[in-house]
């Protein structure tokens, strides 16, 4: 399921560092502007432990974890609707994202320069907001002006629901407001909302890049952003990129934790990271279990169980008969299929079962 996080922000906001933590991919980190050109694009594993429970049970031959992709995108200066710096490039590759992870710089180094002379995260998310705005208002004025005559002089309903709803959306990006914010009363509305494939309406979360003693705590750089965003819908992650970057070297598990324990962090930034992009694509997990593997797919809040089957091939979509469904607490309970049989917990579900996070699917198909 090839569904992208970008990875935005101003130059020298700490992305590239931050993308360097969450894959092996290398990319160039360095103190001057535009040193990522072409978007990164790295595979990376989502933490689950749900699969090691399984696999203490099952004692698979191999355990495979389901993945998310994360893009780290050109940094964007004031301008880049009209071209400036990177700016077509980046606007380019934004809307090939299906979510945003937008990067703010929240600590204080002299010895790392900012684009704009100082440290203000609240300024530095406006800037890209604004410039992602002007993009969605071009877009906006485009098909007003194709369906406003229908609307107003024809019977063309949907003309009218479109234009409605256009003129809707822009009244919000003229007050400086994103297209996310704005809400709609029927399913028509939002669908007429969802085409259009604004810039603005892609999930966002805000990542506050702090120093080192501020990665539990925050800091006033934080408490800014959290103010700023109350009204968006958003998730606030904190973390320190450069500290991340430290961890990542290490190679042994326990010097991690080792390490996360004296910075008072149960987990690290990157897991908790990871794991929130893959909510924000409105993701799930459902899980198979045996003694070849136990292995973890992706699919989208609200699949059904046949689309779930297509997930694994699409000949389990179109032949599909039925799932055979455990919740993974009652398999951890009792400790096999055979024995969750036995205790009359396994349910057979037919074609418009929607399948919940974390469920154990054995699917029965005929083609």
């Amino acid at each position: 399921m090839s569904l992208q996080c970008g990875i935005v922000g101003l130059p020298n906001v700490g992305k590239s560092t931050l993308f360097n933590c969450l894959s092996n991919a290398k990319a160039q980190a360095a103190n001057f502007a535009f040193c990522t050109i072409e978007p990164n694009v790295g595979v990376i594993t989502v933490p689950d432990e749900r699969l090691n429970k399984l696999a203490e049970i099952c004692k698979p031959q191999r355990i495979v974890p389901t993945t998310v992709e994360i893009v780290d995108i050109a940094g964007l200066v004031k301008g880049a609707s009209k071209g400036e710096g990177l700016g077509n490039k980046f606007l380019s590759n934004i809307r090939e994202t299906d979510a945003i992870i937008h990067v703010l710089r929240c600590f204080d180094d002299e010895n790392v320069t900012h684009v704009d002379g100082s440290v203000d995260p609240v300024r530095d998310k406006e800037i890209i907001d604004t410039e992602l705005q002007i993009r969605d208002l071009e877009t906006l004025d485009s098909r007003i002006a194709k369906v406003q005559k229908q609307a107003q002089t024809g019977g063309d309903k949907h003309a009218k629901l479109a234009y409605d709803v256009y003129v809707k959306i822009k009244a919000a990006l003229e007050q400086g407001l994103s297209a996310r914010t704005v809400s709609f009363d029927t399913k028509d509305e939002q669908q007429v909302a969802r085409e259009l494939f604004l810039l603005t309406d892609k999930p966002v979360m805000y990542v506050c890049n702090v120093d080192e003693k501020s990665a539990v705590t925050g800091n006033r750089y934080v408490d800014m952003v959290r103010e700023v965003v109350k009204n968006e819908n958003a998730e606030v992650l904190v973390l320190a990129a450069k500290t991340e970057a430290e961890i990542a070297e290490l190679d042994d598990y326990e010097e991690r934790q080792m390490f996360l324990s004296e910075l008072g962090l149960q987990e690290s930034g990157v897991s908790r990271l990871i794991k929130s992009a893959y909510a924000l694509l409105k993701l799930k997990t459902f899980l198979t279990a045996g003694v070849d593997e136990v292995r973890a797919w992706t699919f989208r809040d609200g699949f059904k169980a046949p689309q779930c089957a297509g997930v694994i091939h699409s000949d389990f979509e179109k032949g599909f008969i039925r799932a055979e469904v455990i919740k993974f607490d009652d398999y951890i309970q009792y400790g096999s299929e055979a024995a969750v049989k036995e205790a009359g917990k396994l349910a057979v579900e037919g074609k418009e079962y929607i399948v919940q996070d974390g469920d154990i699917m054995h699917f029965r198909f005929n083609v």
